[in-house]
C-alpha cells in the first residue's frame, strides 16, 4: 500500500502507559509511516520527548504547555498529520493499545474491502477483553460482550457505528470533510460529537469486527435504571461529571441528536429522583446541561 499512515498518539502525564502503547503500535505488521505523539501540559521532568526519540520509527514530539484535553490534543495532531500530507490518520492514547502487531493492517484491510470513510476497532476491556470496554446500546438492548456485536457467521464489519480515537482510522479526505474534534469539549463527548459530524456527512464508516483496541474499562459509569432497560451516566469524579453534563448539554443541542432529549430527560430526572433520591444533584445536572446548551465552554469553578 502506496498511501501514508501517520499515527496521532496524545498523552497527560502518563509516561508508563505511553510506553506500552507505543510498544504495540511500533512493532505492526504495517507500521505507520509516521508517529505524532502530542504531550499536554507535561511536566519539567517529562520522559516522553525522549521515549518518542527513541521509537523505530520516524516520529514528532509536539510539546503543549497548555492542557488541550483529549480534544485540543486529537485536533492539534490530525491537522498536523494533514499538513505533513498524510493519507490516512491512526488515533490512540496513552492508556490503551492495539490488542496484537496486525491491528492496523486488518483496518487498513477492511477499510479498502468495503471502501470506508473511517473504520475502528472493537474497544475491549483491558483486564477481560472479551468484554467490550463500553456498552454498546442497539436500540433498548445493551451490549456488553465483544461476540455480541457479531449477529451472523462470517460479519466482520459493524456499519455506522464507531468508537472514535481508540484506534479509530481516518482517510484525510474524510477529515477534511467532516473536521477535527472541537477544542471546546476538553474532555468527555468530544467523541461523540465528531461521531454525530461522520453521520451526516453521509460518508461509510464502521467498526472491523476482526481488530481489538484494549482500554480500561469505562462501564462502571453507566448506571442502570428500569430494571436495566436504560442506563445513565454518572462519573464518581466531579470534575469528569461537569465535562460529561456540561457537554452532553451542548452535543444534544445539536442537529442530529436532538432527537434524543425527551429521553435524556426521562433517564436522568428517574436516576437523580428515584434510585439516588438526590434532587440537587438534578439541578446540577440541569446546570451543567444549560452551560453546554449556551456555548459557556468555563472550567470547572467558572461562573455559571
Amino acid at each position: 500500500m502506496s498511501e501514508s499512515v501517520f499515527a496521532v498518539v496524545v498523552t497527560h502525564r502518563r509516561p508508563d502507559e505511553l510506553a506500552k502503547s507505543l510498544g504495540v503500535l511500533t512493532t505492526q505488521t504495517r507500521l505507520p509511516d509516521h508517529l505524532i505523539v502530542v504531550d499536554n501540559d507535561p511536566p519539567e521532568d517529562s520522559r516522553v520527548r525522549d521515549l518518542v526519540a527513541g521509537q523505530p520509527i520516524s516520529t514528532t514530539y509536539l510539546k503543549s504547555r497548555r492542557n488541550l484535553g483529549g480534544a485540543g490534543g486529537f485536533a492539534l495532531g490530525m491537522l498536523h498529520a494533514l499538513a505533513q500530507g498524510a493519507d490516512w490518520v491512526w488515533l490512540a492514547d496513552d492508556d490503551g493499545r492495539a490488542q496484537d502487531s496486525r491491528v492496523l493492517a486488518t483496518l487498513l484491510e477492511c477499510a479498502t474491502k468495503h471502501n470506508l470513510a473511517e473504520v475502528s476497532p472493537m474497544v475491549c476491556n483491558i483486564d477481560d477483553p472479551d468484554r467490550l470496554a463500553f456498552p454498546l446500546r442497539r436500540g433498548l438492548v445493551w451490549r456488553r460482550r465483544a461476540a455480541q456485536l457479531r449477529t451472523e457467521a462470517g460479519q466482520d464489519l459493524l456499519r455506522g457505528i464507531a468508537s472514535l480515537f481508540n484506534g479509530a482510522l481516518f482517510r484525510a479526505t474524510t477529515l477534511e470533510a467532516v473536521g477535527v474534534p472541537d477544542l471546546r469539549l476538553f474532555i468527555r463527548g468530544d467523541e461523540v460529537e465528531l461521531h454525530r459530524r461522520l453521520v451526516r456527512s453521509g460518508l461509510p464508516f464502521g467498526t472491523c469486527l476482526d481488530a481489538v483496541y484494549l482500554h480500561p474499562c469505562g462501564s462502571d459509569e453507566f448506571r442502570p435504571i428500569l430494571g436495566g432497560r436504560m442506563h445513565t451516566q454518572y462519573p464518581d469524579d466531579p470534575a469528569k461529571r461537569f465535562f460529561t453534563y456540561r457537554n452532553r448539554g451542548y452535543l444534544l443541542s445539536q442537529p442530529g441528536l436532538r432527537k434524543l432529549l425527551p429521553q435524556e430527560w426521562l433517564r436522568f430526572g428517574w436516576f437523580f429522583l428515584i434510585k439516588r433520591r438526590d434532587p440537587k444533584g438534578l439541578l446540577e445536572w440541569r446546570r451543567l446541561r444549560r452551560l453546554g446548551r449556551r456555548e459557556q465552554f468555563g472550567k470547572p469553578g467558572g461562573s455559571a
